[in-house]
């Protein structure tokens, strides 16, 4: 969560009833990711609570919803563990299904949108992201599902071995590999608060084409070849219509137009490669993925 004070009463109620009734026990974890609101202060009293088991993960700083997922899989014990927004967008409601299907042997039930109540600009930047990560991507395609899952205890030890700090974790989940299957259900809209900015959504689509593909690199050298291929034919046909006095063409000009082209592709292609080299960057460096300030719990 991240400054979501007005959703957490309703989003909290909503957990707590779908939660009564499963066979077992289970535990709330908050993963505050640097709220700026009041929304820690909300929680905090929930923690005291003897009816429920509620866990509150105050991270130092915002680190983004990634690396905040992250933490509370970290802190998960459950021998299923689930990823729910706090934006009320993903019903706490569908659960109780989720997790029976995991029992009978599913290791990840993801929930795959089948409609969503959102702007029409958004549903299609979220269609064509789909559609473009399905071709380009080396993980199993799972349609327009977000990060809405149950996941078994396997799936979580497998993850907690991947270190990787640029993280896209439904890519991640996807990687992985053994039974995943579906549940269907229609993405309500944002009830309060702000949701990601579109600058915030286009990183996050970045990384995780860097990170589950190369073809950004393919392209970037057909596009180099391309290039050179187009020059040197231009370059032919521009000679031999000067043979023929069929033009006369500025010697500056054409140099000019040159240069200015093949410096955009080099510029382009540079950029590519710097994508992948910020990640390695970032690898070696070895920070941690995230440092908690404290955690909050009944005892």
């Amino acid at each position: 969560m991240y400054d979501e004070e007005d959703n957490l009463p309703e989003l909290h109620r909503r957990l707590t009833e779908s939660l009564a009734g499963l066979d077992g026990r289970a535990e709330i974890l908050y993963v505050d990711d640097g709220s700026s609101d009041g929304s820690a202060a909300m929680i905090e009293p929930w923690t005291a609570d003897r009816d429920t088991d509620v866990i509150l993960i105050r991270l130092s700083r915002n680190y983004g919803l990634e690396i905040a997922m992250t933490a509370g899989i970290d802190h998960a014990a459950g021998d299923y563990v689930a990823l729910v927004h706090a934006d009320l967008q993903d019903p706490p409601e569908l659960l109780p299904e989720m997790l029976a299907r995991a029992r009978e042997g599913a290791d990840v039930v993801y929930a795959r949108r089948i409609g969503r109540d959102e702007s029409a600009f958004k549903r299609v930047l979220a269609t064509g992201f789909y559609r473009l990560m399905e071709r380009i991507a080396r993980v199993p395609y799972q349609g327009q599902a977000g990060d809405f899952r149950v996941m078994s205890r396997r799936v979580i030890d497998a993850l907690k071995t991947m270190p990787e700090r640029r993280r896209f974790l439904r890519g991640m989940v996807a990687w992985v590999g053994f039974e995943q299957v579906p549940v269907e259900y229609r993405r309500a809209g944002r009830q309060a608060g702000r949701g990601a900015s579109y600058p915030q959504l286009l990183r996050l689509a970045l990384e995780a084409m860097t990170a589950f593909s190369d073809v950004p690199l393919q392209l970037a050298t057909l596009f180099g070849m391309l290039t050179a291929t187009l020059s040197g034919l231009a370059s032919v046909v521009v000679l031999i219509l000067a043979a023929f006095g069929a033009i006369n063409p500025s010697v500056w000009v054409w140099v000019l137009c040159a240069v200015l082209f093949l410096g955009g592709v080099q510029l382009v292609t540079v950029g590519i490669l710097g994508r992948y080299m910020a990640r390695v960057h970032e690898e070696v460096l070895g920070r941690p993925l995230y440092l908690v300030d404290d955690v909050l719990r009944r005892g």
